[in-house]
């Protein structure tokens, strides 16, 4: 256990950036499954609103250093290939 002032105040500090973490962790991984869902059940229009839903959070976390922002990439680039795969296999939905 911390002894010092400092010490004590830096683990205040932690244990508040810990949860704040875990809480934005959460919330990324929640919206990724919802893009998931959305791809796997065909629903387009679902699927491009939660994209964009995910990529602001996908954008932000790697912005405060929760991921490492060529993981974000990675996630943004093969969603959107899957999203884009799901518009060309789709016959109604309309390009754009």
């Amino acid at each position: 256990m911390a002894n010092t002032p400092s010490a004590k105040k830096r683990a205040r500090q932690s244990e508040k950036r810990r949860v704040l973490n875990h809480a934005q962790r959460s919330e990324l991984r929640t919206a990724l499954k919802g893009v998931r869902t959305a791809l796997t059940g065909g629903d387009l229009e679902n699927a491009r609103t939660a994209y964009r839903q995910a990529t602001s959070l996908l954008d932000r976390a790697a912005r405060k250093n929760l991921i490492h922002r060529n993981t974000a990439a990675r996630y943004k680039s093969r969603l959107n290939a899957r999203l884009k795969s799901l518009a060309q296999s789709a016959p109604t939905a309309s390009a754009g």
